[in-house]
Formats: C-alpha cells, structure tokens, sequence
C-alpha cells in the first residue's frame, strides 16, 4: 500500500479508466494526471525553490481543483485552500496566513480579490492565457521535493464555528488513511461513481470524499451542490457514493418527492451532521445506505454511528487501522 498521495497517483499515471466525468467531457486518469503533472512542472518552475512551496487555490469544485491538488501531491509541495465564502480583510488573512508563493483562481473567483493587498503573491487565473502558457512551455515534471507521509499534503481552513477559520495541515499519510478506511467500510472501487459536491477547501470534501476515490480508482464527479439538481446527476453519472457535511440531506429532502425517486444508482451517503429524522428519510427516500459521523478537522477525534446507535447519539469513537 502506498504511503502518500505522491506514491499513490504515480500508480495511476498509465490508467485510461475514468478519472473524471464533468459536462459531457471525462479525463482518464491517465489524462488527468498528465494535466496535473504539467500544472506542478510550470508552477515550480515559477517558483522559489528556497522557501516553502505554498500554492494557494481559490477555486470551487470544477476539474481545475481537483487538477491542484493532484498536482500538488505529485509535485511535493503544498496546495491551500482558500475558503471561497470569505470576503475582504477575511480573505486576505486566510491567503496571507498560508504563506502562498502564489495563488490559483479562476474567473469566477477573481473578483473577490479586488482591493486586496496581495503584494508578493502572483495570481494565476487558471481560465486565463498566462496559465495555459506556462503549463504549455513546463518541462517535465520534477517534484520539488519527494515527500514522506508526515508531509503536509494541503493546508485546510476550519469552518470558524467559533470565530475566525484556523489552519490545520493534512498530512499524506492522513488522507491515505483516510481513504482507505472509507473504501473498505463502504466496498468502493473503481467501479464506483463518487459525487464531490462538497467544498474541497474543507477537510469533509478531501478526506470523506477525493480521497476515496483517487484510493478506489473511482470516477470523480466534481459538482456545485444543488438540492435541486441532486437526483438528475446521480441518474445522469451513474453516482453511488456521496460524501456530505452539514445540511445537504436536509436541503435535498426538502425538494418534491417523486414516486420513483428510489430508483438510482445510489448506494451510500457518508457524512455528518445530519439529524436522525433526515438520515432516515434519505435513506427510506432515495433507497440507499446513510452513515453519519463526527469529526474534527484535525482528525483527532472520529466518531461514527453504527447500527443500534440511541436516537439523538452521534456514535461511538472509531479507530483508524
């Protein structure tokens, strides 16, 4: 078993099963990842080598950041995750605070760097034509550094529950773990469709839900949550695990009821925060199997309910193996 990130997708480099399905377009992972290693090759080879390599990503869930992060773990350095829902002084903090050589957006998410003072950091629109020039002219891919699984894979901003969102680093042999855990629990494999909809800025969307597929060789689909759109992708994309964290369940009941809405690919929801009410009614409506959980996003503390959990428990501790 590969003990980080970088190990595991240098595996998948020669794989021409789906990697990624978005639109009408689908990457295998050996496109993916050769688009990854071409983003990691042009950013080192912008960067200053002699500091930290920190790699900021204000971006949502489309391809781009999924391409990021794979970059970042083949590459050896570490990506950010800047939590696109703060503004202003917030923001700048969040982007200063990670210490970013330089910061990814997209054009959607440029305009909220505007009146911000990101003297020293360079920003690179990944829809833009400096970008695709670089990637176009990087040599080949040379990891800025050959990581072990202490490593910090990505830096990730808690929610702020209590005040303003702190930094906690993701470790490569974490989210292996973390995967690996998921896939034996829930049986997925490469077969398997996985629905990100999650923000991947958040531990949830990283460790519940790209690190089981890119461990399971499963198909990504990277989504914008929308309750409404929710049943027409899974049916669409053929979707059987989803990862969640908050209120999706309950945002996704509350949609109209078909009398058909059971028939879908759907085999498991994994996530936490739900109610007990919610995390019956999704699995009575939709047919497929709900697992909620606690955690922090340190992974410190993990707890998961399991079946003949009291109504109104969270569950007992579980133990990564």
């Amino acid at each position: 078993m590969p003990e980080t990130v970088q190990q595991l997708l240098r595996q998948r480099r020669h794989d021409d099963t789906p990697a990624v399905a978005h639109g009408d377009r689908t990457w295998t992972w050996r496109q993916h990842l050769a688009e990854a290693e071409a983003e990691a090759a042009a950013l080192i080879a912008l960067a200053d080598t002699t500091r930290p390599l920190h790699v900021g990503a204000l971006l949502p869930n489309p391809p781009a950041m999924l391409r990021s992060i794979a970059a970042a773990a083949l590459g050896g350095y570490v990506l950010c995750g800047i939590n696109s829902t703060r503004r202003g002084a917030g923001l700048l903090a969040d982007i200063r605070r990670s210490d970013c050589q330089m910061l990814l957006v997209d054009a959607e998410h440029r305009p909220l760097l505007g009146g911000l003072d990101l003297t020293g950091i360079p920003v690179l629109d990944v829809t833009g034509r400096r970008y695709a020039e670089a990637v176009d002219a990087a040599p080949p891919l040379v990891p800025h550094r050959e990581v072990t699984a202490s490593d910090t894979l990505m830096m990730i901003f808690t929610s702020g529950t209590s005040g303003d969102p702190e930094v906690v680093r993701l470790a490569h042999g974490m989210a292996i773990m973390c995967g690996a855990s998921l896939i034996f629990q829930y049986d997925v494999t490469a077969n398997d469709v996985c629905y990100l909809s999650m923000p991947l800025f958040h531990s949830n969307g990283v460790a519940a839900g790209w690190a089981v597929a890119i461990g399971s060789g499963a198909t990504m689909l990277p989504a914008r949550f929308s309750p409404s759109r929710f049943l027409d992708d899974v049916r669409r994309y053929h979707v059987t695990y989803l990862n969640y964290v908050g209120k999706p369940l309950a945002l996704i009941l509350s949609t109209p009821s078909r009398p058909d809405d059971a028939d879908n690919t759907l085999r498991v929801a994994f996530g936490n925060e739900a109610s007990d009410r919610d995390i019956a009614q999704f699995a009575r409506r939709f047919g497929c199997r709900v697992v909620d959980s606690f955690g922090s996003s340190e992974f410190a503390v993990i707890v998961v309910r399991e079946e003949g959990t009291p109504p109104g428990s969270i569950g007992k501790p579980y133990l990564l193996e």
